[in-house]
């Protein structure tokens, strides 16, 4: 029998507080991870899924075998569900371009597991700890995405889609055609 499952409890309760306090130092945060790269903190630029505003998000950057994640402790939340809805968003890495990503939500699994133990030790103390001490809660409810390189970043404007050309086709034999722009 499927139920969607709520966060709930003490541990829910001290995320939500844990968030409203970073989410009133937002735009300082987003500020000083786009210049110094603080831990592992990032900003991910995503349209809302009902303003289609864009949001500028500090997060922290979960790497596990050289592929990026986010996500949020206490399950889907405005910017989980605006990533989600949205398909897409620009993420900006101190010393680094800024790239274009498509999340793909992560289920239940091996790979999502990886994802969880990683938060405990590549987030910056004290959310570290927060999570450690709270990674049964996380493990249950938590919404964790995979992003996975788009295309080259811009503006993520109104419903704009990735557009990647076909793979060319190969010409009779004996003729050579340029390389395909696809790996």
């Amino acid at each position: 029998m499927d139920r969607e499952v709520r966060p709930a409890g003490s541990w829910a309760t001290a995320w939500r507080a844990w968030y409203r306090l970073l989410r009133l130092g937002g735009p300082a945060i987003a500020a000083f991870a786009r210049r110094t790269g603080f831990g592992n903190l990032v900003v991910l630029r995503v349209s809302g899924r009902r303003s289609r505003r864009e949001r500028s998000l500090p997060l922290g950057l979960l790497t596990v075998e050289g592929r990026r994640y986010v996500g949020h402790p206490n399950g889907d939340t405005a910017w989980t569900l605006n990533l989600a809805a949205a398909g897409r968003a620009v993420l900006e890495c101190p010393g680094e371009r800024p790239v274009a990503v498509r999340p793909v939500r992560l289920p239940a699994g091996r790979e999502r597991d990886a994802v969880v133990r990683t938060s405990f030790r590549q987030h910056p103390f004290p959310g570290n700890a927060l999570y450690r001490l709270s990674g049964a809660h996380v493990q249950a409810y938590g919404a964790f995405f995979r992003l996975e390189a788009d295309e080259p970043a811009g503006s993520i404007g109104r419903g704009r889609r990735s557009r990647t050309r076909a793979p060319e086709r190969p010409g009779p034999p004996g003729t050579t055609s340029p390389p395909s722009p696809l790996p």
